[in-house]
C-alpha cells in the first residue's frame, strides 16, 4: 500500500482579512498574480480537485502571508479568531483531506498564547508565525509564554517568511522599479534572509534551551540557514550557548521543500540534518508542481526514506491519524 502524501504548507486567505490588510503590506500583490486569489479563497471542491491532480492526499492549510500581525492588536485578535474558526470548519467538512495551522495575533503578544490554546482545542495541529510584528522580533521576551505554550501543547511552529521592515527595505531592497523592489524584498532574497535571521535569533536567545520540546519548521529547505550552518556554529561560543547552532537545528527544526523540488537542495540539506527532519509541501498556490514532477522528485529518495518525507514525519510531528 502506498503511503498517503501529506503536504504541510498549503496556503489560503480569508477575504475579510485581505480587505483589512489592504494598504498595510505590499506582499499582498503576490496574491493577485494569475488565479492565486481565487485558489487562496477556495477551501472546498476546487482545492480538492487541485490536490487530486497533484496526487496529494492531505493538505495542512495555513493562511498566506502576511498573517494578522500587521494589524492593530484588537483587529489582529478578532481576525485571527475568525481565520482559525474558518479553517477549523473546513477541516470539519473534510477531515479526510484537510488539517490546519492556526494564525496568531503577534501584534498582541499577550493574546497570542491564548489564541494558540483556543485553536488547539479547535483541532489545529500547529501554528504559523512570522519573524517580527512591527519592532518586536520573535525572540523578544514578550513571546516567551507563547513558546512555552507551544512546547507544552506540542504545537509545532512554522516560521514563514514575511516582508522585511520598512527600514531594512529602504536600506537594502529599494532603488529599482516597484516590481523589482518587491521581488528583491520577497521571494528573490529578502523573505528568506528575514526568516533565517528570525530562526537564528530564537536559537541564540536560548529559546530551545528554555523550551526543549519546542519544534520549529522552516520552509524553502531551511530559508538559507542550513546552507550557512558551519559559519553560524561560531555564534554558540559568542552567545554562551551549551550546544552548537547546528545541533539545535538537528533537534528542534524540521525543514520543508515549499514546492522547490530540487534534488541538489535535497542533497545539501541531507549533509546537515537527517531524513526524519524533512517534510513535503508545495507552497500552494504559489508553486504548483504537477503529479509527474512530484513523482519524479520522490523517486530521488532512497526507498527507505521516502515514506518519512511523504507521510511519517508529518504524522509524527502533527500527531495525524491517517
Amino acid at each position: 500500500m502506498t503511503s498517503p502524501l501529506v503536504a504541510i504548507e498549503e496556503h489560503w486567505m480569508l477575504p475579510e482579512l485581505a480587505a483589512a490588510l489592504e494598504g498595510r503590506d505590499d506582499s499582498l500583490t503576490l496574491n493577485r498574480f494569475g488565479d492565486h486569489e481565487q485558489r487562496l479563497t477556495d477551501l472546498a471542491d476546487g482545492r480538492i480537485a487541485a490536490m487530486d491532480e497533484q496526487g496529494i492526499d492531505v493538505s495542512v492549510i495555513a493562511l498566506t502571508p502576511p498573517g494578522t500581525q500587521a494589524l492593530p492588536p484588537d483587529e489582529a485578535v478578532r481576525l485571527s479568531r475568525a481565520a482559525n474558526d474558518t479553517a477549523a470548519a473546513a477541516v470539519a467538512r473534510r477531515p479526510d483531506r484537510f488539517r490546519a495551522l492556526s494564525t496568531l495575533p503577534l501584534s498582541a503578544p499577550g493574546a497570542a498564547a491564548d489564541e494558540l490554546r483556543r485553536a488547539a482545542d479547535l483541532g489545529h495541529v500547529g501554528t504559523m508565525v512570522y519573524g517580527h510584528a512591527g519592532r518586536l522580533t520573535l525572540d523578544d521576551p514578550a513571546y516567551d509564554d507563547l513558546w512555552a505554550t507551544a512546547a507544552r501543547l506540542r504545537q509545532p511552529v512554522f516560521l514563514h517568511p514575511q516582508l522585511p521592515s520598512e527600514a531594512t527595505r529602504d536600506a537594502l531592497y529599494r532603488g529599482f522599479d516597484a516590481t523589482t523592489d518587491l521581488a528583491l524584498a520577497t521571494f528573490g532574497w529578502g523573505w528568506h534572509v528575514d526568516a533565517a535571521t528570525a530562526a537564528l535569533r530564537l536559537i541564540v536567545r536560548g529559546t530551545f534551551d528554555r523550551h526543549p520540546d519546542l519544534q520549529l519548521i522552516l520552509g524553502h529547505w531551511g530559508e538559507l540557514l542550513l546552507f550557512w550552518l558551519d559559519r553560524a556554529d561560531g555564534l554558540a561560543r559568542a552567545a554562551g550557548l551549551p550546544r552548537a547552532v547546528s545541533e539545535y537545528v538537528r533537534s528542534n527544526v524540521y525543514v520543508t521543500a515549499s514546492g522547490m523540488l530540487d534534488p541538489a537542495k535535497l542533497r545539501h540539506v541531507l549533509t546537515v540534518t537527517t531524513p526524519d527532519r524533512l517534510l513535503f509541501s508545495t507552497d500552494y498556490p504559489f508553486q504548483h508542481p504537477t503529479r509527474d514532477e512530484i513523482t519524479a522528485f520522490l523517486d530521488v529518495f532512497p526507498e527507505r526514506d521516502r515514506p518519512l518525507f511523504t507521510t511519517r514525519n508529518a504524522a509524527t510531528l502533527f500527531d495525524l491519524d491517517l
